[in-house]
């Protein structure tokens, strides 16, 4: 059974094989989706278009969130080919390197700004420009929407990025307000730490994947397929009945209290 079988879907922050985007892409398409992929430079659109191709992608076009007109200028591509939209992923987030190390209240006023305007403001702006379509479906729009623990808890050299992942998930909930009389759900998913182009560029983060692995309650790190066997729940009618929801696909990491370096649990209290 096809879950998502005729359904059309718009991926935004597809950088290369190993993105999260791709996970997700891969199991939309496996699942029967129609997709439309977007990259952000003409430096990422090769790789964008292979995997497009891989994907059967029905386009795969231009588009920085961070310009309205590239925005407006996605729609108008979608529109022309479609008509409607079933789904949205918003995988996308921006820091400056140097907004990623050292301490976070050394934070400069316009790395802070950029960081909040491309990792989360990029989601209000998409959803707005896309509401119209993702209304015109008869199974009801779904906007899907990536964080991660930095967001509820201080994660090392996550910064300000950890600020905007926490603005992005109080994000999705207004959003899921907004959008949810005319049947359109937002929705989240917090994974655990994937080797990533993203993650490349967190001081310490690949590290962290050894540490994570040893102390999850499933005693492993997560994969793409666990993150992409989540986003179908949630694009799906499987999850019509969720909105404003941000759940962890973690291996149960978030549920745990402070280690030593041991890897034993310690009180907190």
């Amino acid at each position: 059974m096809e879950l998502l079988k005729g359904r059309k879907g718009l991926i935004i922050g597809i950088a290369n094989n190993r993105s999260i985007a791709y996970g997700i892409g891969r199991a939309v398409a496996a699942q029967g989706a129609e997709l439309i992929l977007t990259y952000q430079n003409e430096r990422l659109r090769p790789k964008v278009a292979s995997i497009g191709e891989e994907l059967g992608a029905l386009d795969v076009v231009p588009c920085d969130v961070g310009e309205d007109a590239s925005i407006e200028a996605l729609v108008e591509t979608v529109t022309e080919q479609w008509g409607e939209l079933d789904f949205l992923v918003h995988a996308v987030a921006f820091a400056n390197r140097e907004d990623l190390a050292g301490r976070f209240v050394e934070t400069s006023r316009s790395g802070f700004g950029l960081a909040l305007d491309i990792s989360v403001y990029s989601l209000v702006a998409l959803s707005r420009a896309f509401e119209p379509l993702l209304r015109e479906g008869d199974c009801g729009g779904s906007i899907l929407t990536l964080s991660y623990y930095g967001g509820e808890k201080v994660v090392p050299n996550y910064n300000v990025m950890g600020v905007a992942k926490a603005a992005l998930e109080s994000t999705l909930r207004y959003l899921a307000v907004d959008l949810g009389p005319f049947g359109i759900r937002v929705n989240g998913i917090s994974s655990g730490p994937v080797k990533t182009l993203s993650a490349a560029g967190i001081r310490g983060m690949r590290s962290q994947l050894g540490v994570v692995g040893e102390q999850t309650p499933l005693k492993r790190n997560i994969t793409l397929e666990d993150i992409g066997g989540a986003a179908v729940f949630a694009l799906s009618d499987l999850g019509s009945g969720m909105t404003g929801e941000v759940f962890h696909v973690d291996a149960g990491y978030h549920v745990l209290g402070a280690f030593n370096s041991s890897g034993s649990v310690e009180s907190t209290t």
